[in-house]
């Protein structure tokens, strides 16, 4: 017998516990398939809104039906961005649609993909199929199962796009090192000239952006151009918050025209579902709310020192 809440049977519902003074709720359409790496809790589960899902240590990560919302909004910005991305790092990304949305773009040559979890990759691989679509087998990926900044600090390769697609960890899991300001200092180190980074980042919203600003801050303090957008997620009922960084150029001088041009030059124009010019200009164009919480001064994270979401 499950726990009961407002006359609801939550052994037939997915309990996503965001905060601990909010949760949201999806109705389950059939019984979930669930194992533990050595890394983290991983269910497949099918609920009646957003189809099937996958859930993390009990968060919602992705749902098929709404999973191209996030990885478009957390590739694209950065591959449209470089005016000709060739070799393309990926850091976490387990379920394979990042590294989807990369493949999408016919300038790339190579991809790195770097998960730690290879047994969540392979669950991904034989399940995830909407989301991979079968891009695991792409002569260009090359898959490592390792640390993602033990890898930055050993190799001498050098990209064009370094993506970010790792679960929350402001807390005292090994995933914290990589929000570290000396981890986006690496990244920095491995990107080319024209180099952009993004990551995902935390809710961005009202009442829930101090994580988001954190990141932001140690982000702007790595690189000399940071700049935060958002995108809305129906299945995180919330609007998520991600950052580009650069070395030279800034997202917000490049025009809808030379967005739309590349998306013409790189033969994406029937591949993209929520993605064009005219998405990117909203990504950026955030609250004045927003912008001024994010704007407040405050710390940042380095390795080994405490931090705080207060500003």
């Amino acid at each position: 017998m499950g726990m009961s809440l407002v006359g609801i049977e939550c052994t037939s519902w997915l309990v996503d516990q965001i905060s601990p003074d909010e949760i949201h709720m999806f109705k389950r359409d059939s019984a979930m398939v669930a194992l533990k790496t050595d890394f983290q809790a991983v269910e497949y589960v099918e609920t009646t809104a957003f189809g099937h899902a996958l859930v993390l240590d009990g968060l919602m990560q992705s749902a098929e039906l709404d999973e191209h919302l996030y990885h478009e909004a957390l590739v694209h910005p950065a591959m449209f961005l470089h005016p000709c991305p060739k070799r393309v790092l990926i850091i976490g990304g387990g379920e394979g649609a990042t590294l989807r949305e990369v493949l999408k773009h016919n300038t790339v040559e190579a991809v790195t993909m770097v998960d730690i979890d290879g047994e969540l990759v392979d669950f991904c691989k034989q399940n995830l199929h909407a989301w991979h679509a079968g891009t695991f087998d792409d002569p260009r990926l090359n898959l490592l199962h390792e640390d993602g900044r033990a890898f930055l600090e050993n190799t001498h390769e050098q990209y064009d796009v370094i993506l970010t697609d790792i679960t929350d960890g402001l807390s005292d899991s090994p995933i914290l090192a990589l929000y570290t300001k000396e981890f986006y200092c690496l990244c920095h180190e491995h990107l080319t000239p024209q180099g952009v980074m993004s990551v995902q980042a935390f809710t961005l919203t009202i009442h829930r952006w101090q994580e988001h600003a954190l990141i932001a801050r140690t982000i702007a303090a790595a690189f000399p151009i940071a700049r935060s957008y958002t995108a809305f997620i129906p299945s995180f009922l919330l609007t998520w918050g991600f950052v580009l960084a650069t070395k030279t150029v800034d997202p917000l001088t490049v025009t809808a025209a030379t967005i739309a041009d590349r998306i013409i030059a790189r033969g994406m124009e029937d591949k993209l579902r929520a993605y064009d010019q005219i998405t990117h200009a909203a990504y950026f164009s955030l609250l004045r709310e927003l912008r001024q919480n994010i704007a407040r001064p405050g710390g940042i994270v380095e390795d080994g020192k405490a931090f705080s979401l207060d500003v």
